[in-house]
């Protein structure tokens, strides 16, 4: 017995850490979790402490054997799973399996894979963290007593098949509370009025050589000193013609110097909402392509190595030697001019664990473009996201010059506001986006001078409506889930996969609406089980758990403290609870089989079309959303189709029979340099245009305006 075993989750986890350890250990792999409450039954004996019944799960048994061999012929036994409270309970689990005792040092723990993290976490092994250990129990029992107590009940009064969690019901509640808010608006008339000025040549400065735009336009804001609130055709038109009758002057010119900070860098919930919002990635696809470049790839030369750091964290804060490295990387590559006099310290959100550093690159030796060719295109798309975040946090300020104008004309103020980059500093690398679909960046305004007056070349009013709050996008879902401390930001990608899979929400335009099953759902729930529902409820709850971790609080008695009022609800809905029957939409389309109308059913991959004869008639169909193009193959209808994890891609009706694809929406003209297709593209903040689908070809063109 001369080796050390070590046991991580991932084989891939294994490949790179038995390389960094070297001949003296073995490494091998859990592939996750060994032991869980059985699928068949509840698993906890409530009236036993909240004993849990733990089962080897099912496949796992000759990974057990393996492992039991391995640990049999080692002198030592190390458990390196994540650092965090599920890996420290899988250790647990494997500790227990394996018969270690977990108050010997057996714990390992690093945050990122690579050599020198490895080796120095290798030399200080601690004991098995119980409160962890703890914590996550707790957690994974509060919510299988939701779970398989509400389900159940579901089935029952509503529909088979139906899930309630605790943290995904909340999660719907706010997309419906979202689409109540949404149906119970009234939009509301205003308008504005803008002035297009011209202020006359200035013989000074075009002495002094600056000659620049001499227009601009400017807003009115003020009428008799009250701030303009103009709610009809009948006001605007009369403010229209008050301010042509007066003077047009400069009032007054207002510079300063304003400082941009750059964007903390990523935490668990801001990597899902930024690659929401630039790569269209899910949260789920997001949580799969870090998880890849943390374990580690084969990136050539240097083998096996983990790319990012760990990527569940709610901390920003970045360890020294990180930001010593990229200081360097900012020095060689754009100057000493965009290095801040001191490293940045950002400030992390209130309540965050802060047990691990931001994700971050594990080396700044390994850009993005240097290890491309060893990525995919996921890979590769996420980590540039990362490590552009990043070094653009560790790099000085943008210094922006702003001007303020106001102009009067008798009782009527009108303003207009500009801005240049003086220094783009970080802004150069990377500028975070937002959800703010009307943050507009402000233009430059001509060199103005007090007292002088302007030229009125039109007055304009416009129209408006109040806008009704918008729907939850996925990065604006998970956002608001982590402000108010709903879930933890790793368990968000499997809460927005559930309720889509169990047909409570919708996409549609990447935004989510609630079914009539997911409202009435919520309306149930919010009936007989408000606290399951409530949102500050289960914020508290996050927060008790949080404290069993930290050894503030006791996992036996919180249960105890939920499960007496959660019981007493339970059985009073099993008698009170109405039975609701959701009768199913009827569609246009007819059963080739049998005659009858088709009705639109919800499966695990979305919704579809499906005989309402079932069983005698079992016939089925995809769901097709047609989008008025003709395919360009065989002059079939272009379809709106889904693929098995959710990304929007467009299809000829006729498949298989025709084989068309395309991820980008086609629109149903040629090209007239080539002849292929062109497809409709978009980027955030731009107007969409067209282009063609032949990457060879470079033609593109702006797409008409639409109302």
């Amino acid at each position: 017995m001369t080796k050390s075993l070590v046991i991580v989750e991932s084989p891939a986890k294994a490949k790179a850490i038995g390389r960094f350890l070297g001949k003296r250990y073995t490494v091998k792999a859990s592939v996750g979790h060994v032991r869980d409450l059985p699928k068949s039954q509840l698993g906890v004996d409530v009236d036993n402490n909240f004993e849990p019944k733990y089962i080897t799960i099912r496949g796992k048994g000759p990974i057990l054997k393996e492992l039991r061999d391995a640990a049999k012929k080692s002198k030592q036994i190390y458990f390196a799973t994540d650092p965090d409270r599920e890996g420290e309970a899988i250790s647990w689990h494997l500790a227990q399996a394996l018969r270690v005792d977990g108050a010997d040092a057996c714990r390992v723990e690093f945050n990122e894979i690579t050599k020198d993290a490895v080796q120095r976490a290798i030399k200080t092994p601690r004991p098995i963290d119980q409160d962890l250990v703890d914590a996550q129990q707790a957690r994974r029992i509060l919510d299988r007593l939701v779970g398989y107590k509400l389900s159940p009940l579901l089935w029952a009064k509503v529909r088979k098949g139906l899930s309630a969690g605790r943290v995904q019901s909340v999660a719907i509640r706010l997309i419906c509370d979202r689409q109540a808010e949404i149906d119970a608006f009234e939009p509301e008339e205003y308008w504005s009025i803008t002035a297009d000025l011209e202020a006359p040549e200035n013989i000074e400065q075009k002495q002094n050589g600056k000659i620049g735009p001499r227009t601009f336009t400017a807003k009115l804001h003020q009428i008799d000193g009250k701030k303009v609130e103009i709610k009809n055709e009948t006001e605007a038109a009369a403010a229209v013609e008050g301010a042509q009758q007066e003077e047009f002057k400069v009032q007054s010119v207002k510079r300063r110097q304003r400082r941009r900070n750059p964007a903390a860098p990523f935490t668990t919930s801001s990597l899902q909402q930024e690659a929401s919002r630039r790569l269209g990635f899910t949260a789920a696809r997001t949580m799969r392509v870090a998880q890849q470049l943390y374990e580690g790839l084969d990136v050539g030369p240097g083998g096996t190595v983990g790319l990012i750091t760990y990527i569940r964290t709610d901390a920003t804060r970045v360890a020294e030697e990180a930001q010593t490295a990229a200081r360097k990387t900012v020095q060689e590559r754009y100057g000493s001019e965009y290095l801040p006099k001191k490293p940045p310290i950002y400030k992390g959100r209130a309540g965050a664990q802060d047990a691990h550093e931001a994700i971050r690159p594990t080396s700044m030796d390994r850009a993005p473009d240097v290890v491309k060719g060893a990525l995919t295109r996921d890979q590769y798309r996420l980590y540039r996201l990362i490590w552009d975040r990043f070094l653009a946090s560790q790099m000085a300020p943008a210094v922006l010059d702003t001007v303020a104008v106001t102009v009067t004309a008798g009782i009527y103020t009108f303003r207009a506001t500009g801005s240049t980059i003086k220094f783009p500093g970080f802004m150069i690398l990377y500028i975070e986006n937002t959800d703010n679909n009307e943050a507009k960046e402000e233009g430059i305004l001509p060199d103005l001078i007090e007292g002088e007056p302007l030229n009125v070349k039109a007055l304009t009013p416009n129209q408006h409506f109040t806008q009704p709050p918008a729907r939850y996008s996925e990065a604006m879902l998970v956002k608001t889930l982590e402000e108010l401390g709903i879930g933890r930001p790793s368990t968000y990608a499997q809460i927005i996969d559930t309720i889509r899979r169990r047909g409570y929400v919708l996409v549609e335009d990447k935004r989510f609406t609630p079914t009539e099953l997911g409202c009435i759902v919520v309306d149930l729930l919010k009936e007989h089980f408000p606290n399951i529902i409530d949102v500050e409820f289960t914020a508290q709850m996050e927060e008790q758990l949080d404290r069993i971790g930290e050894g503030g609080a006791d996992w036996v008695e919180l249960l105890g403290e939920f499960w007496e009022p959660f019981y007493t609800d339970l059985k009073k809905a099993e008698v009170h609870m109405e039975e609701v029957e959701i009768a199913d939409e009827e569609s246009d389309e007819i059963c080739e089989k049998c005659g009858r109308n088709m009705v639109i059913k919800q499966g695990r991959y979305g919704r579809f079309l499906a005989c309402p004869g079932f069983p005698e008639c079992r016939n089925t169909k995809p769901l097709l959303k047609e989008i008025g193009v003709k395919c360009p193959l065989c002059k079939g209808e272009v379809v709106e189709r889904t693929t098995r994890r959710g990304r929007t891609f467009f299809g000829c009706a006729n498949y298989p029979e025709c084989e068309f694809s395309s991820w980008q929406r086609p629109i149903g003209k040629d090209c007239p340099e080539c002849g292929h297709y062109l497809v409709q593209r978009q980027r955030r903040g731009q107007a969409p245009w067209a282009q063609c689908s032949n990457k060879e070809c470079g033609y593109r063109t702006d797409l008409p305006e639409t109302d």
